[in-house]
């Protein structure tokens, strides 16, 4: 049997699940936000999170190709 490092692939899984929790809650937030707050100042905060949370999706779906690909040549390593 060969020496196969899953620690660095697991720990790439691992902080893939917590932004797959957190991305949807920041665009949540910002959605619920941009509904609430009609003033000036506090409509910025609500874009500034609606940019945040797109950018976050979009990073978590990167991140998480990246994952399951080096994933992937950790199992099928020859």
């Amino acid at each position: 049997m060969s020496d196969k490092s899953y620690e660095k692939p697991v720990k790439k899984f691992l902080k893939l699940l917590s932004l797959l929790i957190i991305s949807p809650l920041v665009l949540s937030l910002a959605f619920r936000a941009q509904r609430n707050f009609h003033e000036m100042p506090k409509v910025l905060i609500a874009y500034v999170l609606l940019v945040l949370g797109i950018l976050l999706v979009l990073y978590t779906v990167y991140f998480g190709f990246k994952t399951f690909k080096s994933l992937l040549d950790v199992l099928f390593e020859d």
